[in-house]
């Protein structure tokens, strides 16, 4: 396992990140074989562990922190905060109030005293960008993080983050987590370049692109819309539809060079994240032991510039052949009333 810097924190990371979405009720609800995981992968040579406090309501941040009893201090361990946790208002977002509560209940569930990197896992529109980092610096001054972080920031986000930071002399976003797959590249356009701009670290979520590229879905053959990932969005997944025959055909081609690779598709997909000047480190999200493995053996994978080329040709750079599923959109294109004057003025005559 190679390590590279993460970003300017002068904090070494492993490039396979261990992402822990699927531990707890969401996907594996076995404690004791989550926590087996964590000890396979550390073993391995994984030394960077990624969870949040939404996943699976909590239970993902207690499996971590009881799988990392006794090897605490070998691990650098990131959070995220900003998803709805339980019923109640002021129980979500970025602002001071909400952030100073949810990071003492993650230290509580991961059972540690500090976390390395806490990440604000989507932008706040009712809270101000000064505040969010205000209230990060301190968090870091009080010793209860290392590092702070932004993740699924559009580039314009980030840009107004580092020159509030700037202007009004704040800690700044040292990390973005944003989706990366050969299917979804549209972040190669702003985010990647402004992330190295800045001198940020990138850890990208999602490099099996919700599945796609994990061989389970292949053109011609039936999609199973009542299970597993496909039964939370058929439209995302049913073949009828134009755009998803779209990604099939381009799965099918990168299947086929992977194969001429003498390689799987999944390993294929996660080492051409890691390819990226921009990339620091690729989150694999394993459910089980055995997909642990067939991440981690394409550890070793380095692909030429041949293979880059034609990757290229399947699937353009900057290209999304989807919207990555939990990646953020602006209010204004999810919100019909960013784009719409009042009927009344609407014409101009």
């Amino acid at each position: 396992m190679r390590y590279r810097v993460l970003g300017s924190t002068g904090i070494e990371v492993s490039v396979h990140c261990l992402g822990t979405m699927m531990f707890g009720y969401v996907g594996n609800p076995d404690h004791d074989d989550c926590a087996r995981i964590v000890h396979a992968a550390l073993d391995r040579g994984i030394n960077f562990v990624d969870t949040a406090d939404m996943y699976s309501a909590g239970e993902s941040e207690q499996i971590v922190g009881k799988a990392l009893r006794g090897r605490r201090d070998d691990v650098v361990l990131a959070t995220k905060v900003h998803f709805q946790m339980g019923e109640g208002r002021n129980r979500s977002g970025n602002s001071r109030r909400w952030i100073t509560r949810a990071v003492e209940d993650s230290l509580r569930r991961l059972q540690t005293d500090w976390i390395d990197l806490y990440q604000v896992h989507r932008p706040d529109h009712t809270t101000d960008i000064e505040e969010t980092l205000g209230v990060l610096g301190d968090l870091v001054r009080q010793g209860k993080i290392r590092a702070f972080g932004c993740s699924t920031f559009p580039a314009e986000e980030i840009v107004e983050a580092h020159h509030v930071a700037e202007r009004r002399a704040l800690g700044r976003f040292r990390t973005e987590q944003p989706p990366y797959s050969i299917l979804a590249r549209g972040i190669e356009s702003s985010v990647l370049p402004v992330c190295q701009r800045y001198g940020m670290g990138v850890m990208v979520w999602s490099p099996l692109a919700s599945g796609f590229l994990s061989g389970r879905y292949r053109k011609g053959q039936p999609v199973d819309l009542s299970s597993g990932r496909a039964a939370l969005n058929p439209a995302r997944f049913d073949p009828a539809i134009p755009a998803n025959a779209v990604k099939l055909d381009a799965a099918e081609q990168l299947a086929d060079l992977a194969a001429g690779l003498g390689r799987s598709l999944p390993e294929l997909a996660v080492a051409f994240t890691v390819a990226h000047p921009a990339v620091t480190s690729v989150i694999i999200g394993p459910r089980t032991m055995e997909q642990l493995d067939g991440l981690l053996a394409g550890a070793s994978l380095t692909l030429d510039d041949a293979t880059l080329d034609r990757i290229d040709e399947i699937v353009p750079p900057g290209t999304n052949l989807y919207q990555p599923d939990g990646a953020w959109r602006p209010p204004a294109l999810s919100d019909s009333a960013w784009r719409r004057r009042p009927l009344a003025d609407r014409s101009a005559g």
